[in-house]
């Protein structure tokens, strides 16, 4: 008859053993680009006098991110061409135009990453397909994790990121004005993403304290100073 203490060890070996693939699996949380506090810049080239920077708003997209294991991260990004801001309506209708973005054709540029490789103990370097303009190609982000931690107003978890990246604009099919305006485009992007589901549900936030008013000094009483 076989002993009942091997069988129990062996059944808590099992269990073990198929639990463990789910511990691995819990740890990756999914995250929502903050399109109020995500903002995509990128600095050009004019006539090698200045970079102007130019920069887009309202980006979306999503982040499934293991912070005990970055090569499992997944992230896409959606970024509305039409949002550009030049500071300049006359030279954002003809950036917008296409001559260049193609803004009512191309209304969209895309990320998709593929690899992530951690260089460092706050930063990685993110791999990926850009889609921008109707073309595809590689693009590598340079990533640094400035914080996981939950928001000090909303109470969620929050992931604030800062990333680099180069890219040659004529790659996209941007080419135009090459005498004037520079080919190599230098991305600067600051994101944050909050956890998705019901666990990053917002507690309501604390009503500030009203401002206490000091006291205002009272007269003397005649009667009782005499």
């Amino acid at each position: 008859m076989p002993d009942p203490r091997r069988l129990h060890f062996l059944t808590l070996l099992l269990l073990g053993s198929l639990s463990s693939p789910m511990s691995a699996a819990a740890k990756m949380e999914d995250f929502a680009l903050d399109p109020v506090h995500t903002r995509v810049a990128f600095q050009i080239s004019h006539a090698g006098l200045s970079n102007p920077i130019g920069t887009f708003s309202g980006t979306t997209g999503t982040l499934s991110f293991d912070e005990d294991d970055w090569t499992t991260a997944q992230l896409t990004v959606n970024v509305a061409i039409p949002t550009l801001d030049l500071g300049d309506a006359n030279w954002q209708k003809k950036i917008l135009d296409p001559t260049f973005f193609n803004s009512a054709k191309f209304p969209e540029a895309r990320f998709v990453s593929s690899k992530v490789e951690r260089s460092g103990e706050h930063t990685a370097q993110v791999m990926g397909e850009l889609t921008l303009h109707g073309v595809t190609h590689p693009v590598t982000l340079a990533v640094t994790l400035n914080a996981l931690k939950r928001h000090p107003l909303t109470f969620k978890r929050t992931a604030g990121f800062s990333a680099t990246a180069t890219l040659s604009r004529k790659d996209f099919g941007m080419g135009a004005w090459s005498s004037l305006i520079g080919d190599e485009v230098r991305l600067i992007i600051e994101a944050e993403a909050v956890r998705a589901g019901k666990q990053a549900e917002a507690k309501p936030e604390p009503e500030p304290a009203p401002d206490s008013a000091p006291t205002p000094p009272t007269e003397p009483d005649d009667a009782a100073s005499k």
